[in-house]
């Protein structure tokens, strides 16, 4: 099995349709042991629906947005294992109203939010793990196209995902003599929690289907596929890459 032995955190588990948990079952069907994250109590009812669908998984509360708490579970996973071998960082968030209309009506405090919340936490989290990553860990984050294309209705979003992909390439360079990679997968659109939030998301979940190379959506399990193979042995020479993982949607011109 691709990932046997190894030991990871997945940050952002909210239901049944998050792309965490899809990636989280993929990595314990390849043999690694692993600690779930959800964000507050609210979702905890969410998490303990999942746990029996990942058997033995550690499910720690975790609010990236809060330092002490990203530490908290770092000391909890050097006391569970001492190291860990990969990290999946799946959080997103930006204030509804700054997703609708014209992106110069963004408030200030929207874009620190949506900032903040879905790009600099992989940093903080980075921050945090440091001292405990097993050297040739792999960290991996969640883009979109957005981040590098106007995408209607995306506002703000799209200049969140930016700053991440940026902040992969940095991490890379940060973790690179230490032999840890860091990557972003951008899948196409996918029914979420975080998809809700987006006007007219059923219109872009149909254009991007009668528009990409396959004709058809993006499966979730194609992206927990993705994540394994950035997790394991077989992508040990991939580093600071944004790879799409979206039927080939993101070749196309017209």
């Amino acid at each position: 099995m691709l990932l046997e032995g190894k030991r990871g955190v997945i940050f952002g588990l909210a239901n049944h349709r998050s792309l965490a948990f899809s990636i989280a079952r993929a990595c314990q069907a390849q043999g690694a042991r692993l600690a779930v994250a959800y964000q507050n109590e609210r979702l905890k009812d969410h998490m303990e629906k999942l746990l029996p669908e990942l058997p033995g998984a550690l499910a720690l509360q975790c609010d990236l947005n809060h330092d002490e708490e990203i530490i908290g579970v770092a000391k909890r996973l050097e006391e569970e294992w001492g190291q860990v071998d990969f990290v999946a960082h799946c959080v997103a968030y930006a204030v509804r109203d700054d997703l609708m209309g014209r992106f110069v009506e963004t408030s200030r405090e929207g874009f620190k939010i949506a900032l903040e919340t879905s790009a600099y936490t992989l940093v903080a989290a980075c921050r945090a793990l440091d001292p405990i990553l097993s050297d040739s860990a792999s960290i991996l984050t969640l883009s979109y196209l957005g981040g590098e294309r106007v995408a209607p209705n995306y506002n703000v979003m799209g200049v969140a995902k930016a700053a991440l992909e940026a902040s992969v390439r940095y991490l890379a360079w940060d973790f690179g003599p230490r032999g840890i990679r860091v990557n972003a997968l951008s899948p196409g659109p996918v029914q979420t929690l975080a998809a809700r939030g987006v006007r007219d998301f059923n219109s872009m979940l149909e254009h991007v289907r009668s528009k990409s190379a396959m004709k058809r959506d993006t499966d979730p399990e194609e992206v927990a596929s993705a994540a394994v193979f950035l997790f394991s042995d077989l992508g040990r020479g991939i580093t600071g890459e944004t790879i799409y993982v979206d039927a080939g949607y993101s070749i196309m011109a017209l």
